[in-house]
């Protein structure tokens, strides 16, 4: 299934006590499921970001809260956006995910990406280093990854990776979805056009054309069909009628939708879907918390644009 309308539920902060903190992130997926949307994604992170909240606000581990989503939906795909890869080894990452498509009877999304998040690096005692480190970590991270979940066993020895005859079992399905996020020109686009089922691509609003003409290029260039490779944009979306462009941070007015849900709409339509981007996953955020209706409004809007 595409990945054309997606959920990211970016905080488990909900200021209800932690008893009701995983029924309110059940009743989002849920409500997603019923509105149409095709996909439900967490953040792969330890502790909240900059510009969410402090790092000591709730944050669940993303692979255990999918595997409990998979037993409370039935239809939405399921997935991080993305998995830092630098916080699994890849044999352990394969075994998480094909254990969730297993569990989700065929829902799962790797969603996986460099890692980027220096605190949680530092203060868990995973090894941060370079960008090019970390890219280079990534894609031997894949030699490993992609042939277990096609159910091939791997034997590497590589700069960062050791296998011996490494394979996952059970799975449900001969392959599960790729996603990778990023927009890097030079690096995470071919890489995505190499490999991968969907880029989502993290880049504001006024850069989407040029980065899907890179797209385009890098695609063409392998002789890949540009239409294989789908592409969206992780939008926050901030369901208040009383949001004005002025309450939000300069950091995020070019990811940023915000307003009534019609509101909303038109702002994906003009900024996202225009650019020739094929869809839209909305991080839901609200001044209030979650409040039921926002997310079901929003997709009722988007569904017909998406061709949903």
């Amino acid at each position: 299934m595409a990945i054309k309308l997606g959920l990211q539920i970016p905080n488990f902060s909900y200021g209800n006590g932690v008893a009701e903190l995983f029924p309110t992130v059940i009743a989002q997926a849920q409500e997603a499921e019923a509105a149409g949307f095709d996909s439900v994604f967490v953040m792969d992170h330890f502790y909240q970001l900059p510009g969410l909240g402090a790092p000591e606000e709730p944050m669940l581990e993303a692979y255990t809260a999918l595997g409990a989503l998979a037993t409370a939906t039935q239809r939405v795909q399921l997935g991080t956006l993305v998995t830092g890869n630098t916080y699994r080894n890849p044999t352990l990452l394969a075994k998480a995910i094909t254990t969730l498509d297993v569990v989700s009877l065929g829902r799962a999304i790797l969603g996986i990406g460099t890692g980027w998040f220096e605190l949680e690096h530092d203060s868990l005692g995973y090894e941060f280093g370079t960008f090019t480190d970390r890219f280079d970590k990534l894609h031997e991270a894949l030699e490993i990854i992609l042939p277990m979940l096609s159910g091939d066993r791997v034997s590497i020895d590589g700069k960062y990776y050791k296998t011996t005859e490494a394979f996952a079992n059970p799975r449900f399905r001969e392959h599960i979805p790729l996603m990778i996020g990023g927009s890097g020109e030079k690096k995470t686009i071919p890489l995505a056009a190499r490999y991968f089922d969907h880029l989502n691509i993290i880049a504001g609003f006024d850069e989407l054309p040029r980065k899907v003409q890179v797209v385009k290029d890098r695609c063409e260039e392998i002789g890949r069909d540009p239409s294989t490779l789908e592409t969206s944009v992780l939008a926050i979306a901030l369901v208040d009628e009383n949001v004005t462009a002025d309450m939000i941070p300069d950091d995020f007015k070019q990811q940023a939708v915000y307003g009534s849900p019609d509101q909303i709409v038109e702002q994906i339509k003009t900024k996202v879907l225009d650019a020739g981007v094929d869809g839209v996953i909305l991080s839901a955020a609200t001044l209030n918390g979650y409040q039921p209706g926002g997310i079901t409004a929003v997709g009722e809007g988007l569904k017909p644009l998406l061709g949903l």
